[in-house]
Order: structure tokens, then C-alpha cells, then sequence
């Protein structure tokens, strides 16, 4: 891996300007390693703009040998445009979140070839065959791996960059980092845990259908007061180095591989936030089937196994991560305060509190990324692919019929089971 600028600035300068499909190939030829993977001349190379994001370039090149990815920082939000600038800082923290996530489950993480500050862009694997999870999911295909990957990957990272895993000193100057991605985090506390709470000119969903339940949205003070106890902790909870967008379409699958992508919002915040992103859309997906059912086809077994999904990543999760704590590493609860038996069965004692503390944070943390994504702004393709608006409502009032449940009783909620029973129910009662 290379870096062709130095300096003190995160990424950008005079020389920054925007790839296209007819540039990529200039930008790529000087770099030693990636010719060598693509092999050929620069000529015989192909090229495909594929960002269907909201917010970057990306292209694949192809050459005689391989190929690649190429991802490019916009000074501003693709899917709204130059009216909405954005640093292009984003593409530096997802590099060094990449780097980290590397270091702790490198199985699960696209491979780092370049990084090029002065134009914003990474240079890393092409992952192929693999599809973004979410239109697997829209497509009904199962994955056989991806509960355990996604919980490994969850564990590994959140354990390692904690204080339970990391030297306290390692902590702070990776925090001190990451604390400067505030553009992205300030996205986040907007878009997630705000805008959809309030009238907000982007805010949209489906209406007429839903004009009442986003106006019960806008209006239920324990709601609110639930989804602002949220974003608290996501404000001052610095746990651990998040992905922070942890989502379906950030993650790409085959039957047999998982690779989690897209960390740009890195920073450091509640572990929570992590796994109730996953688990929130996981739950978006399940709630979407009835809009995807065929004659051939009602989904119904589908919906079980995203269920099964879900419970499986929640009860791998639990597992692994106290699996990591036991062996130790960090600064916080060193082995030698507890090194007989009455220490280490009281240090047990209060890691299975630990992580049913963690399992509250995640279902209300799951309760408003299920939310934001039918009452916000940037919603998922899982529900907007329903063609039929009023199915479509259907669906989404069940999902918000339980995202408001899970923010406002999350504390009481205690098992994974109860949260499989209750999307359960809610999918067979009538919709209101």
C-alpha cells in the first residue's frame, strides 16, 4: 500500500479533481502494484462507473489478469447534489477504519492496495461474485454464513478497538482520530435520530398512507424522549471504533463469503449502535417480504429464516464478544485483579450484565435505524422496490409499528427470542 501525498491535511489539495470513466485509467498506470494485479497495458483495461450509493464514485476496472475497485470522495452528497457540499475527508477515515478492521478480522474486509490522499480515492479488492446483501435479501437468497460472519466481524472489531481489547493510550489516540469525522457523525444524529421526529424538508415517505403515522411520530413525547436518550449515547458514548453504517448494503455476500464495506462514518461510539443497525435492517427486510411474494412464492419460509438470521447473529455475537473479554488484552479489568476464583466469578457476573446492558442499547439503537428509513430521508431499496404504494404502506407501518416499540420499552425487552415473537405478531395482526 502507498500514500503519494504526505502533510498534515487528511485528504484533498489542488490536484483533486473528479475520476470518470475515461480518467481512471490515467490515475491507475503509475501504481506499480495495481498494474501488476490488472495486468496488460492501461489500454486493454475496462472501466464502469457502478456508485448507486448516496454519496461516492466508484468504479470497477477489469484487466487481463484482475480487477479492482476504485473509490472516490465527492465534495458533496451524490444522491442530493452540489447543493449539499461534504469534506472529502470521509474517504481518509474509511481508510484507517479499513486498516483497522483489517488488523482484527482481515477475513472480512475488502484488501487495501492504495490511498491516495490528494484525490480522496482508495484502491482496493474487487470482491466478486459477490452481491450487496440487500439485493440478496430482496431476491429471497439465503446465506448460510452471514449470522456467523456478520456477529465475528461485529465482535472482533468492537472488542479490539474497546478498552477491554486496546491498550487505553492505543484508544484514546485512535479516538482522538476519529473524533474529527464530525460532518458524517453529524449525518447520523440528524438523519437517524432527529429530522424524522420533526417537520424537515427532506424528510418523505409514503404518502398519503403514511401522513398519519409519520404526524404520531412527530408527536409522541415518549417517543421522542426514548429516541433522544439515543442519540445522547451516541454523542458521548465512545466505546469503540463503529463501522457506523452497518447496514445491508454494507455488506457483500456469496453463499460462502461475507466482506463488510463502506466504513466512511467511522468513529468511535456505543458498540450498540453497530448491532442494532444490522439488526434493524435484517428486521426491514423481514417486514418487506409480503411486498416481494409471488403465486409461486408467499416468502413465508423466507421471513423465518431472516429471523433465524437474526437470532443467530445476536446469540454469536453475545457469545464471541465474551469470548474475547475473557481472554482479555485491554486496560480496562486487567486479568491480575482477578486472578482467583471469587474475582474471576464476580468479573463473569458483571460481563453477562455488561451484555445485557449492550443487548438494550442495540434493540432501541435498531428501533431508530428501522425508523429513519421509511420517515427520514435515505430510505432502503428493500421497501421502496414494492411497487404498490399501498402494500408498500402495509409493510412499513408494521416496521414502524415495532421500531417505535423497541426505542420506547428497549429496557425491558430482554431476550433475542422476545424480539423474533414480537415481529412475529406484528406480521400476522391486521395493520391499522
Amino acid at each position: 500500500m502507498t500514500d503519494r501525498l504526505g502533510g498534515s491535511r487528511f485528504v484533498g489539495g489542488p490536484d483533486y479533481v473528479a475520476l470518470s470513466e475515461q480518467t481512471v485509467r490515467t490515475f491507475l498506470a503509475p501504481l506499480a502494484e495495481v498494474s501488476a494485479l490488472l495486468g496488460g497495458e492501461a489500454t486493454q483495461w475496462t472501466v464502469r462507473e457502478v456508485g448507486d450509493g448516496n454519496l461516492n464514485l466508484v468504479f470497477i476496472v477489469k484487466g487481463p489478469k484482475g480487477g479492482i475497485v476504485v473509490k472516490q470522495s465527492l465534495p458533496y452528497v451524490r444522491m442530493v447534489g452540489e447543493s449539499w457540499p461534504l469534506p472529502l475527508d470521509r474517504i481518509f477515515f474509511e481508510y484507517e477504519a479499513l486498516k483497522i478492521q483489517s488488523a482484527a478480522v482481515p477475513h472480512l474486509v475488502p484488501k487495501l492496495y492504495h490511498f491516495d490522499r490528494g484525490m480522496a480515492a482508495i484502491v482496493m479488492e474487487l470482491l466478486e461474485p459477490h452481491l450487496i446483501l440487500r439485493k440478496g435479501l430482496i431476491g429471497g437468497i439465503r446465506y448460510p454464513k452471514l449470522a456467523e460472519d456478520v456477529a465475528t466481524f461485529a465482535a472482533g472489531t468492537l472488542f479490539a478497538t474497546s478498552d477491554l481489547g486496546s491498550p487505553a493510550v492505543v484508544k484514546k489516540e485512535r479516538q482522538s482520530l476519529f473524533c474529527n469525522n464530525i460532518t458524517l457523525c453529524k449525518i447520523t444524529e440528524d438523519l437517524v435520530f432527529t429530522d424524522p421526529y420533526q417537520i424537515a424538508p427532506m424528510n418523505r415517505w409514503t404518502t398519503p398512507q403514511l401522513d398519519d403515522v409519520a404526524a404520531e411520530f412527530r408527536h409522541d413525547s415518549a417517543l421522542k424522549v426514548a429516541v433522544q436518550e439515543l442519540k445522547w449515547m451516541f454523542l458521548s458514548r465512545g466505546e469503540a471504533l463503529l463501522h457506523a453504517d452497518l447496514h445491508t448494503g454494507s455488506i457483500m455476500v456469496t453463499p460462502n463469503q461475507t466482506r463488510v464495506i463502506d466504513p466512511e462514518f467511522a468513529f468511535y461510539g456505543p458498540m450498540g449502535f453497530d448491532v442494532g443497525a444490522f439488526m434493524a435492517n435484517l428486521l426491514l427486510a423481514y417486514f418487506s417480504q409480503s411486498g416481494h411474494a409471488t403465486k409461486g412464492d408467499d416468502r413465508r419460509a423466507y421471513q423465518v429464516w431472516i429471523l433465524e438470521t437474526l437470532e443467530t447473529f445476536w446469540t454469536t455475537f453475545n457469545r464471541l464478544f465474551l469470548a474475547h473479554w475473557r481472554e482479555g488484552g485491554g486496560d480496562a479489568f486487567p486479568k491480575p485483579l482477578f486472578d482467583d476464583a471469587a474475582g474471576e466469578a464476580a468479573l463473569d457476573a458483571y460481563r453477562i450484565k455488561t451484555m445485557a446492558r449492550l443487548f438494550a442499547d442495540a434493540i432501541g439503537f435498531t428501533g431508530a435505524k428501522m425508523a429513519r428509513r421509511i420517515l427520514g430521508l435515505a430510505h432502503v431499496e428493500d421497501l421502496e422496490s414494492i411497487i404498490d404504494p399501498d402494500l408498500r404502506a402495509q409493510c412499513e407501518k408494521r416496521a414502524l409499528r415495532m421500531a417505535r416499540t423497541l426505542m420506547t420499552e428497549r429496557q425491558t425487552l430482554t431476550s433475542i427470542h422476545e424480539i423474533r415473537d414480537m415481529a412475529e405478531t406484528i406480521e400476522r395482526e391486521p395493520v391499522r
